[in-house]
């Protein structure tokens, strides 16, 4: 695949750096400033995991092909055990026959899983940080959830239960505006898995999470469309 259109890790990680320092120097001590921090540390943590999954198992390869060689060497050299003759019956020569067809069938399901043994390793351990990637995106949702645009820009609709609202419009629309940022590049960091392992259940993974974080973002632009129309 062409370079150009692949994802760049390098500059995704320097994009969540730089929205984690814009966060703080705009909202010092916010819980979304200090989320972003420690996505940024997820983030890295995650090129070490992928740089894992794009490299070469040499040595489980090794084991695996040396078992296959083992095991086709064992079925040839039973056959050379096997006695067929004219006067053999043809019930013995089905049974023989029938023992020979399951032998294959375990030997062939034994080679498959040895085969396979790798990505399935990958997989499971790709699978467990999209899963915490998953995660960060309910914790951003969780941060946007009472930005009301409406009570920020009417405080009379509060009640005595209504959750502090002390932002400005301006404030309220650049701390969604962070938000909105954050969920797109989480979906990147989560496309970066699917693109190093081609896996069917990683990519539907991924996919399923890109999906979560572009209909969080929607939710968000629609705060956002509301807080304009307000403003004018």
């Amino acid at each position: 695949m062409d370079a150009n259109n692949t994802l760049d890790f390098d500059k995704i990680e320097a994009t969540i750096n730089r929205l984690s320092k814009r966060i703080l120097e705009r909202f010092p001590g916010s819980g979304l400033g200090k989320t972003c921090q420690d996505f940024d540390k997820f983030t890295i943590k995650s090129k070490e995991i992928i740089a894992w999954i794009d490299k070469h198992n040499y040595l489980l390869r090794t084991i695996t092909y040396c078992f296959i060689f083992v095991m086709l060497a064992l079925v040839v050299y039973s056959f050379t055990l096997i006695e067929l003759n004219l006067d053999n019956k043809f019930s013995e020569i089905t049974t023989v026959l029938e023992a020979s067809l399951n032998n294959f069938a375990l030997i062939g399901a034994a080679m498959f899983f040895l085969v396979t043994l790798e990505d399935r390793i990958k997989r499971t351990r790709a699978i467990k940080f999209l899963n915490q990637i998953r995660g960060y995106a309910h914790v951003v949702d969780m941060h946007q959830l009472t930005k009301d645009p409406q009570l920020t820009m009417d405080p009379k609709l509060k009640t005595e239960s209504s959750p502090v609202r002390d932002f400005t419009p301006f404030e309220l629309q650049r701390y969604l505006d962070y938000c909105a940022e954050f969920l797109s590049l989480i979906g990147k960091v989560a496309a970066l898995y699917s693109q190093s392992l081609q896996d069917e259940v990683v990519i539907q993974s991924s996919s399923e999470i890109e999906t979560l974080c572009s209909n969080m973002g929607n939710k968000i632009w629609q705060k956002l469309i509301v807080l304009n129309e307000q403003g004018s």
